[in-house]
């Protein structure tokens, strides 16, 4: 269907993608339009082709697939879109310069003889330029769209695509349609391949096979791994190119000799690297080894007194004085006496105590403290348990983000270091190579770095296996804690967090107990169950659960009945139901309600922020972080969210960047503790039915965990020890520095 009008008031438009909400003025009426423009031009005239469709909050709209912008007729027209700006160096007096001098004709004047603008006053050569520029761009770009969308190309995309190569286009994209993926955000794979068959290129292509090899390396970093094997590379993508095996390994050694893949050999076995990668795992070894072989500095004083008199001022859950064991002994000690330690140890075995006990005695001494944790949550908690301020690892780094570059920057590097004397970094199983990267990069020899964290938790989203690699080289001084103390002994979430880890099954909780297993046959039971809980059934029970925010479903899954979507649409309903006249925002298959909670779902370094307190300003919001819908403004469709004290604004492609957050995955729970939390136990798929994805689940849980379900599941979850599969090198390379220290060959 096609329309012609002209484009009236711009509700909302994104810039990158160029997707904008506006109103269409026509002489049939006006209504509203949704679709991407390169640059949206309020009153020019534009011939859309698309088709009317049902929205369900915003009634009929028309969505349009493809675009032509209509050169105005008549002067007033021809002024009227010129004045409103939509030409770069035009201004409304400009304008009716032109339009006085040149009537009717100007706009075929600025199109095939630009030159004769000089002769109007106060344009000058600059100007001129401008202007052409500006103009040739509008009209280019329509013949551009056209050309791409006959390839099969959506309009967002062909926006993206135009506003990284401009009038070069369509012949970059002729050229070697796979660059796209390298370049253009939202670009697959799976989309450039599609681009490229219809354009003919052949399946054995040079520049196809190198895309693909790129895109396996990509998905196996995208599930943990900083390199893969290369006779599984190769493998792999000729599985997925239906090719040879030999023009895969031709084109690896290609790559590899230009520098843009690298080639290693890890324990006999020949690896292949994505650059950015192979470089952070150098770069973490290699401060870790600068940092460790840094001159230590000795105590001033005699240790066992400073850990007395940490004691003796030291008041944890209401007791006056505390009695360090003497596993907790060693490792303040040997944190006192190392560069850099790593503590490590399951819920209840006094890491949190020992770092209260550590920071006494640093500050005691006169030592500067930074504390750090990988999440916001994390650092929080951290911060109430020591009394102490405590802040993300980006926030330590002080970073920014780049909106040239498109990439992350630490304020905080081996050119600015950290100023601190001690760092110490809680839950340091979920930092990932590359932020690990950043942090050694910004620790100044001689510093003292320690790690705290539970090495049997599940390991960071992020590609990397940092804290294990570090932990199983020997390089680092671990303390591994094991011994559970009285009080929380008494707790069948910790011990049976200890039991699941150590290969043994849970056992059933009695009345008063914060363990429980309910045994359930079906999915479908399952799900009612999970359902009463939070309408009500929990709430009687137990008299610190005050609202439904007290209560977590960590399910192992994102699909089917028990996965985090599904159980999240379900949950929404029961939780924070419809209600007339509320605002609701639909923005696909997500439904957002005033009041609902919701989790960000990956880092966005650049999104905006306001303090609720103070309204400071700040960037910044990461993966992982939860909050509550606080607004919704159905007209501009956006809406407000409050994470603890920030204020975030969500609007266009930032919804896609968070969803509700009743269910969330045990992945995504990594860092965080909840009052109650209820885990679904059912037949999932093998790879997530592992041990240490339930002893993660299990350990989120403060005061209450229920798990409901199949028993046998559990069962089989706790036999399941089956290692994350991560493909790393950092303990290779960890180990490499050992056997140099012992044979003084140094770093």
């Amino acid at each position: 269907m096609i329309k012609e009008g002209k484009l009236g008031r711009i509700i909302f438009n994104n810039p990158e993608n160029g997707y904008t909400v506006a109103v269409f003025d026509t002489e049939e009426g006006s209504f509203r339009i949704a679709g991407s423009f390169a640059e949206p031009k309020q009153g020019a005239n534009y011939r859309l082709e698309g088709r009317f469709i049902i929205h369900v909050r915003y009634g009929e709209q028309f969505s349009f697939t493809s675009y032509e912008e209509l050169l105005p007729e008549g002067r007033e027209a021809i002024f009227e879109f010129l004045s409103a700006g939509n030409i770069r160096g035009i201004g409304p007096k400009t304008a009716r310069t032109l339009v006085d001098t040149f009537g009717e004709d100007t706009l075929r004047i600025i199109e095939e003889t630009p030159e004769r603008l000089l002769e109007v006053s106060g344009i000058g050569s600059k100007s001129l330029a401008k202007i052409t520029d500006s103009f040739n761009e509008s009209r280019e770009f329509a013949g551009t769209s056209i050309e791409l969308r006959e390839l099969g190309i959506e309009m967002s995309d062909a926006v993206r695509i135009y506003k990284a190569y401009g009038s070069d286009s369509i012949e970059v994209v002729r050229d070697n349609p796979y660059i796209l993926v390298e370049d253009i955000r939202g670009i697959t794979f799976p989309k450039a391949d599609a681009i490229a068959a219809k354009l003919g290129f052949e399946p054995d292509s040079v520049y196809r096979i190198e895309s693909g090899i790129r895109y396996v390396l990509r998905t196996w970093a995208s599930s943990g791994s900083t390199l893969m094997p290369e006779e599984e590379l190769v493998e792999k993508t000729a599985e997925l190119l239906d090719t040879s095996r030999d023009n895969v390994s031709d084109s690896v050694k290609e790559l590899v000799f230009n520098g843009e893949l690298e080639e290693d050999v890890i324990e006999d076995m020949p690896v292949i690297y994505l650059y950015g990668y192979f470089h952070a795992e150098q770069r973490v070894a290699f401060n870790l080894g600068r940092i460790r072989s840094a001159a230590i500095q000795p105590v001033p004083a005699d240790i066992d007194n400073l850990i007395n008199d940490a004691e003796s001022s030291l008041s944890l859950d209401g007791v006056s004085y505390v009695n360090l064991s003497d596993e907790q002994r060693y490792a303040v000690r040997t944190s006192l006496t190392s560069n850099v330690s790593i503590i490590t140890g399951g819920p209840g075995t006094g890491k949190t105590t020992i770092i209260n006990v550590l920071v006494r005695i640093f500050k005691r001494l006169g030592l500067e403290v930074a504390l750090a944790a990988p999440t916001g949550r994390a650092a929080k908690r951290m911060e109430e348990a020591s009394g102490e301020p405590a802040m993300t690892i980006h926030r330590l780094l002080e970073y920014v983000y780049s909106d040239d570059d498109d990439k992350l920057i630490f304020g905080r590097n081996e050119e600015n270091p950290l100023e601190q004397d001690v760092i110490i970094v809680d839950e340091a199983s979920m930092i990932d190579i590359m932020l690990m990267d950043g942090l050694l990069s910004a620790v100044k020899s001689g510093t003292i770095l320690i790690f705290t964290g539970d090495a049997d938790q599940l390991p960071s989203v992020g590609a990397g296996n940092v804290l294990r690699d570090m932990i199983a080289s020997e390089y680092i001084f671990t303390t591994r804690l094991r011994e559970i103390f009285r009080q929380a002994g008494d707790s069948r979430i910790i011990t049976n967090s200890h039991l699941i880890n150590s290969g043994e099954y849970p056992e059933q909780g009695e009345q008063g107990d914060d363990f429980f297993i309910i045994r359930k046959d079906s999915e479908n039971s399952i799900l009612e169950t999970i359902k009463e809980m939070f309408e009500g059934r929990l709430a009687r029970s137990f008299d610190f659960i005050r609202s439904a925010d007290d209560i977590q479903v960590l399910t192992p899954t994102k699909r089917g009945m028990l996965g985090a979507p599904s159980l999240n649409s379900v949950l929404q309903d029961v939780i924070n139901p419809a209600e007339e006249g509320a605002p609701e925002l639909r923005i696909g298959g997500k439904v957002f309600r005033v009041g609902d909670k919701v989790m960000q779902l990956r880092n966005n370094y650049g999104a905006e922020w306001k303090d609720e307190l103070t309204w400071a300003e700040g960037e910044g919001i990461f993966n992982g972080d939860m909050g509550t819908v606080e607004s919704i403004d159905l007209i501009d469709k956006r809406m407000v969210v409050r994470s603890d004290d920030r204020l975030i604004t969500y609007e266009g492609e930032m919804f896609d960047e968070i969803d509700l957050a009743y269910a969330v995955t045990v992945h995504k729970s990594q860092g965080t503790e909840f009052p109650a939390v209820i885990i679904p136990a059912w037949r999932f798929p093998p790879m997530l039915m592992t041990r240490n994805l339930l002893y993660t689940a299990v350990t989120r849980g403060k005061k209450l965990v229920l798990i409901i379900g199949d028993p046998r599941c559990v069962r089989i979850m706790v036999d399941n020890n089956r290692a994350d599969g991560r493909y790393t090198g950092l303990r290779y390379r960890l180990r490499q520095l050992e056997m140099n220290t012992l044979f003084g060959f140094g770093l």
